[in-house]
Formats: structure tokens, sequence, C-alpha cells
């Protein structure tokens, strides 16, 4: 049971940077209890700001269970674009608890002028698509999923990813780790370093990563971009955190614009 029944209480299921802003702009309002949820898939997540629980909900029914105990008004998917099963999730416990589900979303990105991009539905499609680009492959969709790519043992691959990725994966494998933001100055020398001929990355949007796009433009190197995956039905995305805290504001039950 909350230990602050009658303080408004927002669920941030968190793991992205706007969802540590977005914890830091509610908390700064004050008079509301802000609890972060993050699965645990990253060692050392970052400072944030209000309460912060660890580890998964057994599903939508446990999520929906600790709604009910915590006492929760909102919530809100900050996840990353592509943690669909957490979304899934969240969309059914929400309508099982009748409460109010925002889901943040940073735009995805757009192809420019020179962009050599190839937008497939999913990790398989991507691996499949490989052999015909380029033999010497820069992997940037995390340390998850490498399973996908095990098998193309003729391929050599550099990954970078924030924490060691997990096996099965790929046989000829260089592993770089490191966390954004990135300079195009940076990926160029990458690109160039390791003889890089095909980029391959998830639509993940943002800042952060995205000087991987620009460096590949200018070396006129194919990128094979995997699509995200679709938002369960009736369920919208929020571009920023600005958008997401006045979409709270105007849910009476926070109280969240009272002066």
């Amino acid at each position: 049971m909350s230990p602050h029944p009658a303080t408004p209480h927002v669920l941030v299921l968190g793991g992205t940077t706007e969802a540590r802003r977005l914890a830091a702009g509610l908390t700064a309002r004050g008079g509301v209890r802000v609890t972060t949820s993050l699965a645990g898939r990253v060692t050392r997540p970052g400072t944030l700001e209000g309460e912060v629980r660890t580890g998964g909900f057994g599903g939508a029914q446990g999520l929906a269970e600790w709604l009910r105990a915590e006492q929760v008004d909102a919530v809100v998917d900050a996840t990353h674009p592509f943690a669909a099963g957490i979304t899934a999730n969240a969309a059914r416990a929400a309508t099982a608890t009748g409460l109010p589900l925002l889901v943040l979303r940073r735009p995805g990105w757009r192809p420019a002028s020179g962009d050599r991009w190839h937008p497939v539905p999913s990790l398989g499609a991507a691996a499949d698509a490989l052999p015909a680009l380029g033999r010497r492959v820069f992997l940037t969709t995390g340390r998850l999923g490498l399973s996908a790519f095990a098998h193309l043992s003729d391929l050599h691959f550099v990954v970078r990813s924030v924490e060691p990725p997990e096996p099965p994966m790929p046989p000829g494998l260089e592993v770089l780790l490191a966390r954004g933001p990135f300079t195009v100055a940076g990926e160029l020398r990458l690109l160039r370093g390791h003889r890089i001929d095909v980029l391959v990355t998830k639509d993940s949007g943002g800042e952060a990563t995205a000087a991987k796009l620009t460096a590949a433009r200018e070396l006129g190197l194919p990128v094979v971009v995997v699509q995200r995956p679709a938002l369960p039905e009736g369920v919208t995305a929020l571009p920023d955190e600005a958008a997401v805290l006045a979409r709270l504001e105007t849910l009476q039950r926070l109280g969240l614009n009272r002066s």
C-alpha cells in the first residue's frame, strides 16, 4: 500500500533519457509521488529523481496488481521504442485498472538526401539483407538480439552496445562498449578505421546516436534500418516530456495544474 495515499502517484516505465528528464520534471513540481520502474538490464542506469524500482512486474496482471496496491493515478510508458512487450503489458494493465496511459516516444529518424536506407521490419529481415550489401557490418541494434545474425559466419561484425552482448552471437565479432551521445567526426573515424561497408540500426530516434546516420551518408554507405513495432491498438504516442507534462496537467485526479 502506498505510504502517501493522498499524494498523486505517477508510475514512469523508464530506461530512456526522456524518462529520466520526465521524472526530474515531475519531481521538481512537488506534490506528486514519482516512481520510475527499470527492467534491470543495465547495470549503471544513472541517477533518477523520485523513487526507483527495478525488475519486472510479472506481466500485465502483475503490473495491474502493483498499480492498485501502490494507488497509482497515471502511467507513463517512456521505455525504448522497441520495448514492445512492456508497452503491450502497460496498455492491458491500464485498461484493467481504468488508469490513463501516456506513451512517450521520441520521433523516429527520417531519411535525408543522399541516404541509402533499406527499411526492414525485423532483426531477422536485417540479417537476410546483409549478404547483398556488404561484408563488414557495423551493428548498433543493442546487446540483445544478436542471435538473429549468429548464422552469418562469412561476415565480420563490429557491435557497439552499452553493456556486453549476450550469446548466441556471430563468430566474426568485435565488441565496442560505449554510450552516446556520439559525434559525426567520431563516427566517421570508426567507420573508416574498421573499414565498415554497411550499417545496421534500429529506428530508435533521438540525437544521441543519430551521428552514425550522417557519417554513413557522407561515406555513401548503405544503412539497414529496423522499423519500430506498432503501438497497441488505441494507443497514441506523445513526442517529448513537455507534451507528457501538459497532458498530465489535464488529469484532474493528479491535481498537477492546481495553483
